[in-house]
């Protein structure tokens, strides 16, 4: 059993796990990233994400959902602090369900494409995470059937990551800003011991919060001109979050808006306009050194994780406040690094290695007393930066006489600040039932709190005077709502969803794998005796075969289960050469077809490509096969057969959406059928000049 690591993004997931030698970060779900979004390291990455789309059945997850849905839940971590519902495929959702989905397409992706299980794993959550949401996290992927082996906090994982790396003791600041929360963590090391001294951040404070400024600017310079659609709202925000990315990589970026306007955005502006965010994230920072009565001279290095982190005027702040260089991305990488902390830690749990791994609560827990004339204070029973597991206890004595019950609140938060303040929940109230009634003196109690490393926190009060215990519950209702029992049964709906009757979604504008329905009867080369269809050209054209697309035509989707069948594609290519023996026929496919086909088609797949009877793009070429298919097309002035729209490649190639350059192929029961096709036009393609 491989020693696991999860993190559970905001924004993205990452996997890792530990061979037993080093650890080794999963690609998961690069099958569905396209050209304009691949980036150094973004294969590993897989979005945390879960969506819809018009031409797809089922539920689609990671790159496909962010990319190819027209409607799509992004964030559901962030959600469940308080368990708010979701909606997808015109249904509602708690946002548990949501991130078991995520979890699950997860572990599924790490058996089709990794070739490894996912049942028990460390997975990680911000350190300023509420009890509500440790809990939920941890349901989430229990519902996914990942067993929970530890809660870890991230800056933790992420120090931990960099230490077992450079085999480095000392005094570690992780300073953590990724797509939803902030975190500062103080953590030392000493020979494999990980110790969490303190820890301070800010919710609602990420890479969600940057894109809403960056939108804001774009709006300022051209403000909306009508109602955009909800699809155009979804490639507005992928267009934002991509411009903000390249940001971080260059002067300035052209970001296209729905209505036909490009605004040029500098880096230099940017910086401006986030400046007062940047303010707020260092402020985790001061307070966490403050607690310590630490002087950022005494830290043997800061190290930055998250997206938002590696943004130039974000790492420039830091290094500036603290007069120190933090550690350079290629030593700790701000993506993948709290995975592989994670990964480390599940191993020496298993006592795979000698380390330690021990971590505080960075919220204090207690309870809230009225005080005479009724004025309500927060009751602390565990101080915050407490070494977990931890269990402390405390006496209560009752304003009233003749008691039956009591109803005690268990509150978390900060008890320097006034009860209503907003970092200050309310988790949930239980109820102290006394078997008789009785005084408020002898209905005096002493409160336990208990505080696992795993999240979990168990209250019970007992008598003082008899030693009755009165309560005893492990706490997993939050507020309101908790982990509901009906969370099982709403995976498997998400798992399994279909569009609603009546329901229409718009159509899609990104890029879309069409798939017809599979069939009883095996797929044969048989096609229409009718006359080829109608074409602009010569009728000489050479064929330029999408086959990975093609090898999708009669199968699921992939979230439904499905793969690409290489005996479909040979099918779909004798009958062109059926319907027209004239023409030359070129036959591309992705390099990862042969991993993604059973087992048994494999060396089929290899002895084609070896036979030259289908090429491939060399590895590391962006855009995947697709780039390759338009670039023969373009050289031969060919026809290319595929049900892709090729958004991306549209702008650079205006001669895609020429009559004439394109087929569409449909099988019925065996029966191909090839008919002209202009893919709808790029969003993104209409709208720059």
């Amino acid at each position: 059993m491989s020693a696991t690591g999860i993190d559970f993004g905001t924004t993205n997931s990452v996997a890792a796990q530990w061979n037993g030698e080093y650890v080794e970060v999963l690609e998961l779900g690069g099958y569905g990233l396209d050209a304009d979004w691949r980036r150094p390291g973004f294969e590993q990455l897989f979005p945390s994400v879960v969506g819809t789309s018009s031409t797809r059945p089922g539920t689609l997850f990671g790159w496909e959902a962010k990319l190819r849905s027209e409607s799509a839940v992004e964030a559901c971590k962030r959600m469940l602090r308080d368990e708010q519902l979701v909606i997808i495929g015109n249904r509602r959702f708690a946002a548990t369900t949501a991130a078991a989905g995520v979890f699950r397409s997860l572990g599924r992706a790490a058996q089709e494409e990794a070739a490894t299980d996912i049942d028990r794993a460390v997975i990680t959550v911000p350190a300023n995470a509420t009890g509500a949401a440790r809990y939920r996290t941890r349901e989430a992927a229990r519902f996914a059937g990942i067993t929970v082996q530890a809660l870890l906090n991230e800056p933790t994982a992420a120090a931990i990551s960099y230490a077992h790396a450079m085999e480095k003791d000392g005094s570690f600041l992780v300073f953590d800003w990724g797509g939803g929360t902030m975190d500062a963590t103080l953590l030392l090391h000493r020979d494999g011991f990980f110790d969490e001294k303190a820890s301070r951040g800010v919710n609602k404070l990420g890479g969600m919060e940057i894109d809403a400024r960056l939108r804001q600017m774009v709006l300022d310079e051209e403000p909306k001109r009508r109602v955009w659609s909800p699809t155009e709202e979804r490639e507005f925000s992928l267009e934002i979050e991509r411009s903000k990315i390249l940001l971080s990589q260059q002067e300035s970026v052209f970001v296209a808006t729905p209505d036909g306007k490009r605004v040029e955005v500098t880096q230099h502006d940017f910086s401006v306009a986030i400046q007062d965010l940047i303010n707020r994230a260092l402020d985790p920072v001061e307070a966490c050194l403050n607690d310590l009565r630490m002087d950022p001279g005494e830290l043997t290095a800061v190290l930055m994780i998250g997206g938002s982190s590696q943004i130039p005027a974000v790492r420039t702040a830091v290094a500036e406040a603290l007069d120190v260089v933090p550690v350079a991305p290629e030593l700790c990488d701000p993506m993948t690094a709290v995975a592989k902390g994670a990964a480390i830690a599940s191993a020496a749990l298993n006592r795979e290695l000698d380390s330690i791994v021990q971590v505080v609560n960075s919220h204090a827990l207690g309870t809230v007393t009225t005080q005479p004339g009724g004025r309500r204070s927060f009751s602390t029973v565990i101080p915050r930066n407490q070494t977990l597991p931890q269990i402390r206890k405390k006496t209560y004595t009752p304003t009233k006489d003749n008691l039956a019950s009591l109803e005690v609140e268990v509150w978390e938060g900060d008890p320097d600040k006034r009860v209503d303040h907003p970092d200050n929940v309310c988790l949930t109230v239980l109820t102290l039932e006394y078997k008789r009634r009785c005084s408020a003196k002898d209905g005096i109690f002493e409160l336990d709190y208990t505080y696992t490393q795993e999240g979990l926190l168990e209250v019970k009060a007992t008598l003082v005077k008899t030693g009755e215990v009165v309560l005893d519950e492990l706490v997993t209702n939050f507020g309101t709502a908790g982990a509901s029992s009906e969370i099982e049964r709403e995976l498997n709906d998400l798992l399994t969803l279909r569009d609603a009757p009546g329901h229409t979604i718009p159509r899609p504008t990104h890029p879309q794998r069409v798939e017809a329905e599979p069939t009883a009867e095996p797929v044969s080369a048989v096609s229409l005796p009718t006359q080829a269809p109608t074409m602009t050209d010569d009728g000489k054209r050479p064929l330029v075969v999408d086959g990975s697309n093609l090898a999708w035509v009669s199968s699921p989707s992939r979230g439904a289960g499905g793969r690409p069948s290489f005996a479909t594609l040979e099918a779909g290519v004798l009958a062109l050469r059926r319907q027209f023996p004239e023409r030359d026929i070129h036959v591309v496919v992705d390099a990862t077809l042969r991993h993604d086909v059973v087992e048994s088609e494999r060396g089929a797949v290899q002895a084609a490509i070896d036979a030259r009877q289908v090429v491939q793009p060399p590895a590391g070429t962006e855009g995947r096969g697709d780039g390759l298919v338009v670039d023969i097309a373009s050289a031969v002035e060919g026809v290319i057969v595929s049900n892709d729209n090729f958004a991306p490649l549209q702008e650079a190639n205006p001669w895609l959406r020429t009559s004439g350059r394109m087929l569409g192929a449909t099988v019925s029961r065996g029966v191909w059928v090839f008919r002209q096709r202009v893919p709808p036009a790029s969003l993104r393609g209409r709208l720059r000049r």
